[in-house]
């Protein structure tokens, strides 16, 4: 691994960027593993224990409201404003990302392929209607008023870290429109993507010449898969990330330097 990060992009002019949780950590939304892989906090919410628990739901839900605020005000970082720079230079065949905070479309980057899906979105389990989230956090807010203005830290997904909490007095708000389940419009863990979205990553690397990896530990394999794919397809693969990654052995290059700095030695 001798080349650098600069050359490896110049040298590519099709780039499928793959990004994660270290992206957005510069603007201020924590991520959940540490420089080794391993979990620095509880897992995330999983869909069955959100789909089969009332009060997992209720967890959520009142995590969540006090965490949007916070969450919903977060702004792009000047990473995430160097890769929409690197795609207006025509050098991004595609940018997939893992995140579910919708900072590289504030950022300017276009077509971003969400994998996991947008915490902005609301959507029904049972009718399938979507709605945005600000919309369903003024109703949590009516219907859970004590709720607000609680201190607590912003966790990685949008929700609160609320220790020794009764949950039970939440109420969660149902569809208006069906009565049933509101999830946020994003992939748990133990939930499939989306087989379209899978498919149209699967498109956009096999019209890559190159596979760069920009944040993201890749130990899930929902994004694991296309490292898997494109080192079978012989796609050269550079990594930025602090700490280890699930694909260090796929990598022609890995570079671990603060992200937004090293972006910007390679953008010029």
């Amino acid at each position: 691994m001798t080349q650098t990060l600069p050359a490896f992009i110049a040298a590519h002019r099709r780039l499928l960027v793959i990004t994660g949780a270290g992206i957005s950590t510069g603007s201020g939304i924590p991520d959940y593993r540490d420089r080794d892989g391993a979990w620095k906090r509880p897992p995330p919410m999983t869909f069955q224990a959100f789909t089969g628990s009332e009060a997992g739901r209720r967890r959520y839900w009142a995590r969540s409201l006090v965490g949007w605020p916070r969450f919903g005000m977060a702004r792009p970082n000047a990473a995430h404003h160097l890769l929409a720079t690197l795609q207006q230079r025509g050098r991004v065949q595609a940018l997939v990302t893992q995140n579910v905070d919708g900072l590289h479309q504030a950022a300017g980057s276009t077509g971003v392929i969400d994998l996991h899906g947008r915490l902005d979105a609301i959507v029904c389990l049972g009718c399938g209607t979507r709605s945005a989230r600000t919309d369903f956090q003024q109703a949590l807010v009516a219907a859970n008023p004590s709720w607000v203005d609680r201190p607590a830290g912003l966790a990685p997904d949008g929700d609160a870290d609320l220790d020794e909490v009764d949950f039970s007095s939440f109420h969660v708000p149902a569809c208006v429109r069906c009565g049933g389940l509101l999830k946020p419009d994003v992939v748990f863990f133990g939930e499939s993507v989306p087989r379209q979205r899978v498919a149209a990553v699967q498109a956009h690397l096999d019209a890559s010449d190159a596979v760069l990896v920009v944040g993201s530990s890749l130990m899930v394999w929902s994004g694991f898969r296309f490292l898997k794919a494109a080192a079978a397809a012989q796609r050269p693969i550079a990594i930025l990330n602090r700490g280890v990654t699930r694909a260090d052995d796929l990598a022609q290059l890995k570079c671990e330097d603060d992200i937004a700095t090293a972006l910007a030695r390679a953008l010029g």
